[in-house]
């Protein structure tokens, strides 16, 4: 009789013994990252999935073993590597100016990117867009292969978003020999591949956008790009924490790696920069969605600034660094009724975390009494700011809306605050204050050693003033505001 507990496991589990009575040795792998194991589990423990933990084949679960390897005859031999030409390797701009921005200053024959976000935010828009800049700017075909859309609904899209050329040709297809036929039929100089997930190769094992299958064709794809000079662009899925999906292997495999973010309630959406072989990477390019597609945002600043005919309690400007831009950005807080319990603290682009801390300091250092009331805090434009020098800011609006005090309207303030009230140095003051005092900012609160005498001189017609701890930030704040306030009246 047959034990009924076999068939609990699955397919694989249980194998034939060795000629000397042990089991050959295994190991599980995960069909949707990659991850490997030593034996089954029935979630994988680095991406989450449940029942996508199968044995590995048998070769690969093996050490391989050593054998000698024959020297062969290079193709070309080894050259000095002053003479060698940088010339084929020189970017070609696509003329959508923040998607250069990030890439580097265009696309590089050749080499391949990888552009991953969630479903719906607007990554086949952005790169019909490109594609249609490329074509009509570059002089060479560009080719868009489809797998998750019917070339009807891309030709509809592209009319609505005037991306139509007669160099920038669209295809349908799901499997990488028809995609690699198009290749030699069209001979493009940019191909673009929505998306990689849905290719499949005939000769690779697993379900199409398994981890074998995406490792294959995205292999296959990098091959023919670097043999041709063909500038890729792979579009991937993204996870629900906003992380590449797939095989960790696909971020090594490509040349820059770009992440598309951005919130479906707003129109500001961002291409952040993970990995760049060509440039640097840590840039943001900003775009803005609208009904005639996608634009590029070369001054995003105003998106998240309020402007107000009177000076408003609750708000206050700090600037927000993404990559190496920076971004002015008003903090807003309003302070709820008395509750009994515990009061609500609501948080829209900040971080909760972080409020939490900047009350407690308000709280102890300041004698701001908030134990009592809810606080709602949020940024404006839809931007997320999550570092620590949006803190003073923070700190400042939270009083200000305690107090029912307006602040100046030019005042802006940059540093992080630490549990004992101190305002703490942050990094890139100079670049803040220059973007603050070009949008007309006149008076700025630093922390202490960020202010003319260790960075230099201030920007022309702002005042800036090194703040030790909150106390006397908000002494400042509200002498700026009596001062302000002075002045209206005059």
């Amino acid at each position: 009789m047959t034990d009924s507990r076999e068939s609990h496991f699955p397919e694989g589990r249980r194998g034939s013994k060795t000629s000397s009575g042990r089991e050959p040795r295994r190991s599980f792998e995960c069909g949707l990252c990659g991850h490997r194991l030593l034996k089954w589990v029935g979630r994988c423990p680095e991406c989450g999935g449940w029942g996508s933990v199968v044995e590995a084949a048998g070769e690969a679960a093996r050490p391989a073993a050593l054998r000698a390897v024959v020297p062969q005859v290079p193709r070309e031999p080894a050259r000095p590597i002053a003479t060698i030409s940088a010339a084929p390797a020189q970017a070609k701009p696509t003329n959508v100016p923040e998607f250069d921005r990030v890439i580097g200053g265009g696309l590089v024959p050749g080499g391949v990117v990888l552009l991953a976000g969630e479903p719906g935010v607007g990554k086949s828009t952005l790169l019909l867009e490109v594609a249609q800049q490329w074509a009509a700017a570059n002089g060479s075909p560009a080719l868009v292969i489809s797998g998750e859309e019917s070339a009807s609904q891309v030709r509809l899209r592209a009319e609505r978003i005037g991306a139509l050329h007669e160099q920038l040709f669209l295809a349908t297809e799901t499997d990488l020999g028809v995609v690699l036929g198009h290749i030699d039929a069209v001979a493009p100089g940019l191909l673009v591949l929505d998306s990689v997930q849905t290719i499949s190769v005939a000769g690779a094992d697993g379900v199409v956008g398994g981890v074998t299958q995406v490792r294959a064709v995205t292999a296959a794809l990098i091959a023919a790009a670097k043999e041709r000079d063909i500038a890729t662009v792979l579009v991937g899925h993204a996870t629900k924490d906003g992380q590449v999906a797939g095989p960790r292997t696909l971020e090594h495999l490509v040349d820059v790696v770009l992440s598309f973010e951005g919130d479906k309630h707003s129109s500001l959406r961002m291409v952040r920069g993970l990995k760049n072989r060509f440039g640097p990477a840590d840039e943001v390019g900003c775009f803005e969605m609208h009904e005639g597609g996608i634009s590029s945002l070369p001054d995003p600043s105003g998106l998240f600034l309020t402007r107000y005919a009177d000076a408003v309690p609750g708000t206050c400007v700090t600037v927000a660094m993404e990559g190496r831009r920076a971004l002015v950005t008003e903090v807003q807080a309003l302070i709820g009724a008395q509750v009994a319990g515990s009061p609500r603290r609501t948080v829209s682009g900040l971080d909760s975390a972080r409020l939490a801390m900047v009350l407690a300091v308000l709280q102890r250092r300041s004698k701001v009494a908030l134990h009592d009331r809810e606080v709602f805090a949020a940024t404006v434009g839809g931007i997320r700011v999550i570092e620590p020098a949006a803190d003073l800011g923070m700190a400042l609006a939270v009083a200000s809306a305690a107090h029912e005090l307006p602040l100046a309207p030019d005042l802006v303030a940059i540093g992080e605050v630490g549990l004992t009230g101190e305002v703490r140095r942050v990094g890139a003051v100079p670049r803040r204050l220059a973007e603050a005092a070009r949008l007309g900012f006149r008076l700025a609160l630093v922390p202490p050693a960020c202010g003319p005498a260790a960075t230099g001189a201030a920007p022309p017609g702002m005042r800036v003033l090194e703040v030790s701890d909150v106390r006397t930030a908000l002494h400042c704040a509200a002498r700026a505001s009596a001062a302000t306030s002075a002045e209206t009246r005059a």
